[in-house]
């Protein structure tokens, strides 16, 4: 609908402008095989090898986006979204797809279950202190 109450034959926001839906971005997948891997907080990096005519001229505007984002600063899958105003879905698809093509690699923080026990830690410092 437009301002003045009329259906029009395009998507548009009056207050945001034409709107493009995120399907159409990842092409209509929801989905990517490495979205098990890409929690909120996993680390998205650009690789060094990556040059910016070779991103422009292969990837989507929103891929290059991507890759521009991480190169100076890894970024997380959370902040990629809030940064480019996507949804997390989206945005783990376009990350998925960058990895496919070694376009950026992501870092997995390391899992809570995994990190040595309070406990533990307290012992090794109390027994440094007692040499």
């Amino acid at each position: 609908m437009s301002g003045d109450g009329q259906a029009t034959s395009h998507w548009f926001d009056d207050e945001a402008g034409p709107v493009v839906r995120p399907y159409a971005m990842t092409r209509g997948r929801t989905s990517h095989a490495a979205q098990h891997r890409l929690d909120l907080i996993a680390v998205v990096v650009t690789e060094p090898h990556v040059d910016d005519a070779e991103a422009d001229h292969a990837l989507s505007p929103e891929h290059v986006d991507i890759v521009e984002l991480c190169r100076d600063t890894p970024q997380s899958v959370a902040e990629l979204a809030a940064e480019l105003d996507l949804p997390i879905g989206v945005v783990r698809v376009l990350i998925g797809d960058l990895v496919d093509e070694e376009y950026v690699h992501v870092s997995r923080p390391v899992p809570p279950a995994e990190l040595p026990d309070e406990s533990i830690l307290r012992d090794v410092i109390n027994g440094l202190r007692a040499l």
